[in-house]
């Protein structure tokens, strides 16, 4: 669980500083596969990160504070209000966190390892970070998930012609191979198109 946190976190914050708030909407927005993650579990990892040096905490930049301005003095107090009163906003929810040279290089690290790829929720997870990974990672990566479905289907196959199933279970295990199926015709375009941009661009390259 640490290191695929870590990949979440490490992965937003390659695009722009956070601060923890934002780092738990944009899980739950962004990545949409995190919505029960909890500042409990946010801001150890980003400490963790901290002390790795991985992150740096910053001062907020002045575009950041400027998103606070409204054109008159009362707006402002009701944001800044409202900036306080959230959920995680405090003095802690304030502390913006920057990746660091050493947090990129792990970010990467992460990301391409094969040992950390064992469920759809990981494999999700790296997918919407994937414009991080070289195009040979990209391909690595969709083919070490499509042996996994390959395997699984064949398990959900297996399983469905038990003749001890009744109707009913038997329909439920149909039914997830057919998911799979899904998941293999979509891994399967990924993979098409990863492989035409590689040529593409080899042949570009020329």
């Amino acid at each position: 669980m640490f290191r695929v946190l870590d990949i979440a976190i490490l992965g937003l914050l390659m695009d722009r500083d956070h601060h923890g708030y934002e780092i738990r909407t944009q899980l739950r927005e962004r990545l949409g596969i995190w919505a029960n993650v909890s500042f409990g579990s946010i801001y150890p990892a980003l400490a963790r990160l901290e002390r790795q040096g991985c992150v740096e905490a910053v001062m907020p930049s002045e575009g950041r504070l400027s998103a606070l301005s409204t054109g008159s003095l009362s707006g402002e107090r009701a944001s800044l209000r409202s900036l306080r009163s959230a959920p995680g906003i405090g003095r802690r929810g304030r502390k913006v966190y920057r990746i660091t040279d050493r947090g990129r290089q792990q970010f990467v690290t992460l990301l391409a390892d094969p040992a950390t790829l064992d469920d759809s929720k990981n494999f999700s997870l790296r997918m919407a970070l994937a414009k991080h990974l070289t195009p040979n990672g990209r391909v690595g990566l969709l083919e070490r998930r499509r042996a996994d479905l390959v395997a699984r289907l064949a398990e959900v196959r297996a399983g469905a012609r038990n003749e001890q199933l009744d109707s009913y279970a038997r329909g439920v295990m149909e039914h997830a191979a057919q998911g799979v199926e899904l998941d293999l015709a979509w891994i399967d375009n990924l993979l098409s198109a990863e492989r035409s941009n590689q040529e593409s661009f080899a042949h570009d390259a020329k």
